[in-house]
């Protein structure tokens, strides 16, 4: 399958992509940032990881850098066979609730301050699908989650904040809903999308919304005393359709059942 790279290997998707290509001795190569040498030999199969996704309304022109500049001047100079993107499904955001694939149209304005992050990602996914000659592909990703200490965002915490606690009360709303996608399973769809030779969008998420509720809801089934600070209505964001994934042979694991497979596991170990 020849070589790969890593771009943007520091951060949390490609950090894992690094370790997952590296343990399987995959030749690899990981850049340090600002590489020259990026634009001076063959970079293979390409992972752009590189972007900004707390912090970018604070730091507007790092996350167009980010998003699109750094990306055209790879897609312009550099030496590569393929490239995978990484997008996100917040680019549905501005949709009404319901399922859909990856080439509906999108919404979004250019006053709002935080569409900085949708409209940079949807003009890196235009310049992969019409610059690249064939050669780049898109992962728009929805809430990638990991139970390994010190990962984003606040399944990831919370998952690490149950291996030590059984009650407390989390400063979030009942209402607020996600589709939740394993951080392996991401690894796994990634490397499919890649290496399949297809200059698409893919959507790479679970296929299922879930609430603070009913996940608060499962892990209390696990004798667990977990409650919500705030009560709200529920929300009703767009599904990712996910078929497109699922026909690279990629069935990524449903949240709830992801949870109760973990909680299990918490229970054996703590009866020993």
């Amino acid at each position: 399958m020849g070589h790969y790279t890593v771009l943007g290997a520091s951060g949390f998707i490609g950090s894992r992509l690094a370790k997952m290509l590296n343990l399987a001795s995959v030749d690899c190569y990981i850049p340090a940032r600002c590489d020259r040498e990026v634009f001076e030999r063959d970079l293979g199969r390409v992972f752009y990881c590189i972007g900004l996704t707390a912090d970018y309304a604070k730091r507007p022109f790092d996350t167009v850098e980010a998003h699109v500049l750094y990306l055209a001047r790879l897609l312009e100079k550099a030496k590569f066979k393929r490239l995978i993107y990484l997008s996100s499904t917040r680019l549905y955001d501005g949709l009404p609730g319901g399922s859909y694939l990856e080439g509906i149209d999108l919404v979004f304005n250019p006053s709002n301050e935080r569409h900085i992050y949708d409209l940079s990602k949807a003009l890196g996914e235009n310049l992969c699908l019409t610059a690249s000659g064939g050669r780049a592909s898109i992962a728009r990703l929805s809430c990638v989650y990991d139970d390994t200490p010190g990962s984003p965002g606040f399944l990831s915490e919370l998952l690490h904040r149950l291996r030590t606690e059984r009650e407390f009360t989390l400063d979030s709303a009942s209402g607020v809903v996600r589709d939740y996608v394993a951080v392996g399973d991401v690894l796994v769809a990634l490397k499919a999308i890649l290496d399949s030779g297809r200059s698409e969008i893919f959507n790479v998420a679970s296929g299922e919304n879930v609430s603070n509720q009913d996940i608060v809801d499962t892990i209390n089934e696990f004798d667990y005393r977990i409650c919500l600070s705030q009560t709200s209505d529920r929300q009703n964001p767009a599904i990712s359709d996910i078929s497109k994934v699922i026909e690279l042979g990629v069935q990524p694991a449903l949240v709830r059942d992801y949870l109760r497979t973990f909680l299990k596991n918490r229970g054996c170990d703590e009866s020993h």
